[in-house]
């Protein structure tokens, strides 16, 4: 029998205890299980991050090779450095697609033939540019592509005319080329005294074989109808009978 003014203290069970454990530190036993769950997370979701990126700069490369990897071109019976740039877009014209190839044309950019294989686009080898280097490609690229028509072939045949010191200007040119062809690259006089001795006069500045081959210019094409071989070696003539094809106002 229990003494007077004194109660019994309930006994806690192992069940109960743990109870209490779960209920009171539940917190603190589970929040650090939940805490670490996050923690492992994060370097996984950072890992997958890295591996996507990594994949992603892989793929741009891959990509980035293929859009510079070169094209081989196989010259055919007609052909010209500057017509096989202008089909193909070559950035820098006939020039860029040279200096690319002249180990296989050799000194003479006007010889090519049939059968020859010319690399276009990127030099087969030479892989991508960078830094400064690839700056500059791009800005002589931009600033030496001509389109293939009368503006573009004017402005072509100035380049070249320069690097031969050939004078002339674009409004003397054109203004001849207008008098002359009205801008037709395939016109041919069929009727005058040159046509009578079966060398007529061809082209957008109407000139006559014999010349064009005494006046042809180095780096354009040996078919007189081709436009910025017309017009080079028209003007190379011109030059050397009147000073300049600025100076032209009629048959000459």
């Amino acid at each position: 029998m229990p003494a007077t003014g004194k109660y019994l203290r309930r006994k806690s069970t192992s069940r109960t205890r743990g109870f209490i454990a779960a209920t009171t530190g539940g917190a603190a036993l589970v929040l650090p299980l939940v805490c670490a769950g996050f923690a492992s997370a994060a370097p996984a979701q950072a890992a997958t991050a890295e591996r996507a990126t990594a994949s992603a700069a892989a793929t741009a490369k891959v990509i980035s090779v293929q859009k510079a990897a070169p094209t081989i071109y196989s010259v055919i019976a007609g052909d010209t450095l500057s017509k096989i740039a202008r089909g193909h877009s070559v950035s820098g014209g006939w020039q860029k697609l040279y200096a690319d190839n002249r180990e296989t044309i050799g000194a003479d950019p006007a010889r090519i033939t049939p059968g020859m294989k010319l690399t276009i686009g990127a030099k087969a080898g030479s892989g991508a540019s960078t830094g400064v280097s690839a700056v500059n490609d791009v800005a002589v690229s931009t600033s030496a592509k001509y389109t293939n028509d009368l503006d573009g072939w004017i402005k072509e045949s100035l380049a070249v005319m320069a690097q031969h010191g050939i004078p002339g200007s674009y409004n003397g040119i054109h203004r001849n080329i207008m008098r002359e062809s009205s801008g037709n690259p395939r016109a041919i006089n069929n009727w005058d005294s040159n046509a009578a001795k079966g060398t007529p006069s061809k082209g957008l500045l109407q000139i006559i074989d014999p010349t064009f081959r005494a006046y042809h210019v180095p780096g354009t094409s040996m078919d007189s109808y081709d436009p910025v071989a017309n017009i080079t070696a028209s003007c190379n003539y011109a030059a050397d009978k009147y000073g300049s094809i600025d100076n032209v106002f009629g048959a000459y």
